[in-house]
């Protein structure tokens, strides 16, 4: 089992970087001959044995890598070649050394530990495979290597668009293969002392069947170490049940054909259904029972709609789309990112001049400016990010350690939302969710389950540490006036939390304030002490019926398309200001909704409260000092720089 898992494992790493090698058994049975005539006829000593059989394995590996990679020629053909050109220098070594290898005897202690010792009670061919099996494992699943190789088996386009080198890394893994096959063959080498040239014949289907049973795709871009060891087990387990039934060795060949034929159409089916059949199964939706929704239509409610949005005025107005977020700096000039990709920013006594001031990429949802005038800014699908004042562009934290008992990789920032620095410099950011990415919240919201967490970037280190994991959807994110804690908004639930960074009760989580009528979204500091939340929707009593039903959403996700599905109301125009002890103070509404269909943030500067919407065409600018607006804002046709 040692030697056909330490074969499938070198053939796994090729077939998940999109390629395939049928010489694997002819290069097996080179390897083995090179080292019996190295170990019996030249008597060298068993390290240097060993180096030459590995080096064996390596150089058939590179050649193939070579013609492959840089020659450009087709895996399948090329390695068909090859295996023919091995096994000949095979057939020809075994005429030239056939005669002498069956007179020469050799009995050596270190050659006898890699045929029949033991390591923890183990064989040592089995240790090797282990060890060997867990670093396959660890290069393809945490080191960049193995996400290359996966980028490249999945689509060479994208990893060619991507900046990887797709010759290197098609090289590398053959170059990696043919060391597995070069270790495998010096344990077969050193457990049997076998000199035929009919070794390793077929050897290469058996391997194949093994991987393929173990779940790596022959069409690339799926499959771990893991897997192929299952497989292996699970060949190997085939051949000694039907060696203890005393079936014939013709037997084995057949039952192996059968269950590769089974497993490749299944494979086949897999790679053109997959993404229908992951839907159904992909998303749990989860429980959740909220407490009776306020009624915001009560005459004289502090929830009351009102009107004292609807007349602010338009900064943008048909230029901006979807300003989600917005910032000032010390000049007074207004920033607001944009879903096609940009920032924008607006300068004059009116922000009657507008230019695009970057292109990020992604879509950009919080913006905050640090003490340096740098403008710090969470991007959907990408991560936190850093413009500086001259619109130079740099990641801060685009990824965090991996957990390391989870199975699906969490260590990448997939929905970063809102963002807050503290005095000390260090930037307190949301992940939405590790599971799904930004274009994709409305699943996040239909799933709900705790899958985001609060992060925190520290300059000084330059890493990112985890703050409070297993958030249903945080969203909004403040530092606290005091700097003394930190508030996040969930959204799903309509709560606010606060976890403290100091004093005494530092590291410490505690509800802020909860059951709001509206979906929380962007939070910031007001001018008094107090708070400004906003309402990126309003709750119903239909889909929070829903909520407590997680059968019914389970059944609708997988019959109905996804236009289809009873989501939450996600359009509102309202936003709260509320006190350090978590009461509501003020409501503020737009209630035609003729000039936002949507707040999502809001700056308060000078006395202007300055609103953001993810899915409006301008920014809003409404007075909200104490007396009479010093300037009265003219609206102005925006002269735009794009």
């Amino acid at each position: 089992m040692a030697e056909i898992g330490l074969l499938c494992l070198g053939l796994t790493v090729v077939l998940v970087a999109g390629g395939i090698d049928v010489s694997i058994g002819a290069m097996y049975g080179l390897v083995n001959m090179v080292a019996v005539i190295m170990y019996r006829e030249a008597r060298l000593p068993v390290s240097v044995v060993a180096v030459i059989a590995i080096g064996t394995g390596l150089i058939c590996g590179a050649l193939n890598g070579l013609m492959i990679a840089y020659l450009r020629t087709r895996p399948f053909i090329t390695t068909l070649v090859t295996l023919l050109l091995f096994r000949s220098i095979t057939e020809y070594l075994e005429q030239i050394y056939s005669s002498k290898l069956a007179t020469g005897i050799r009995d050596n202690g270190a050659w006898s530990f890699l045929s029949s010792g033991q390591v923890l009670g183990m064989p040592t061919a089995f240790g090797m495979y282990l060890i060997v099996g867990l670093i396959i494992h660890l290069v393809l699943s945490r080191m960049r290597f193995g996400w290359r190789v996966t980028a490249v088996g999945s689509s060479r386009t994208a990893a060619r668009r991507a900046g990887m080198n797709l010759k290197s890394t098609t090289f590398s893994v053959y170059l990696l293969s043919g060391g597995m096959v070069g270790l495998a063959g010096l344990l077969q080498a050193a457990r049997l002392e076998q000199n035929s040239s009919g070794t390793g014949i077929g050897l290469e289907f058996t391997v194949l069947t093994a991987a393929v049973l173990g779940g790596v795709s022959l069409t690339g871009g799926r499959g771990t170490a893991a897997r192929a060891m299952i497989g292996t087990l699970i060949v190997a387990v085939i051949g000694q049940g039907l060696a203890l039934k005393n079936y014939n060795s013709s037997v084995y060949p057949i039952v192996l054909a059968i269950v590769l034929l089974f497993f490749v159409t299944i494979d086949l089916k897999w790679g053109k259904n997959r993404n229908r059949a992951l839907q159904k199964i992909f998303m749990v939706p989860g429980f959740l029972r909220m407490a009776p929704i306020p009624d915001v239509r009560e005459p004289g409610s502090i929830w009351a709609i009102n009107n004292r949005l609807s007349d602010s005025k338009a900064i943008g107005l048909g230029i901006v789309d979807g300003p989600e977020d917005v910032a000032l700096d010390r000049e007074g000039r207004l920033y607001c990112g944009d879903r096609r990709g940009m920032i924008w920013r607006f300068s004059g006594d009116e922000f009657e001049h507008g230019e695009v001031f970057a292109h990020v990429g992604g879509q950009p949802l919080g913006l905050v400016f640090d003490a340096d005038q740098n403008l710090n800014v969470a991007i959907a699908g990408m991560g936190l990010y850093q413009i500086n004042p001259s619109g130079e562009i740099s990641a801060l934290s685009t990824e965090v350690k991996r957990s390391w008992y989870k199975i699906v990789d969490d260590s990448a920032v997939r929905m970063a939302d809102d963002l807050d620095v503290a005095n000390d410099g260090k930037v307190y950011f949301s992940d939405a969710s590790t599971r799904f990415g930004g274009t994709e919240f409305f699943l996040e919201v239909m799933e709900t389950r705790p899958n985001g967490r609060l992060l925190c970037y520290d300059p000084a280190t330059k890493k990112t540490t985890v703050v409070v994991k297993n958030c249903l959807f945080p969203n909004g994110v403040v530092v606290s006036h005091d700097q003394q804690s930190v508030l996040f908004a969930s959204t799903v639930p309509c709560r606010i939390d606060r976890i403290w960074i100091a004093g005494p009760k530092k590291g410490k989580i505690e509800t802020f304030m909860e059951d709001f009528p509206g979906l929380v979204d962007n939070l910031n500091r007001s001018s008094d002490g107090g708070y400004w939340v906003a309402f990126a929707g309003m709750r119903t009593p239909t889909f929070e019926l829903t909520l407590r039903h997680p059968a019914f959403r389970r059944r609708m996700i997988k019959t109905l398309p996804i236009d289809e599905w009873l989501e939450q109301n996600l359009n509102s125009s309202c936003l709260v200001k509320v006190t350090e002890e978590g009461e509501v103070i003020d409501c503020l509404w737009d209630g035609t909704r003729k000039s936002h269909q949507v707040l999502t943030s809001m700056r308060e500067h000078n006395g202007y409260l300055y609103l953001g919407g993810l899915t409006n065409n301008r920014v809003g600018r409404v007075w909200v000092g104490s007396g009479p607006e010093p300037h009265p804002f003219i609206d102005k046709k925006v002269e735009a720089n794009v």
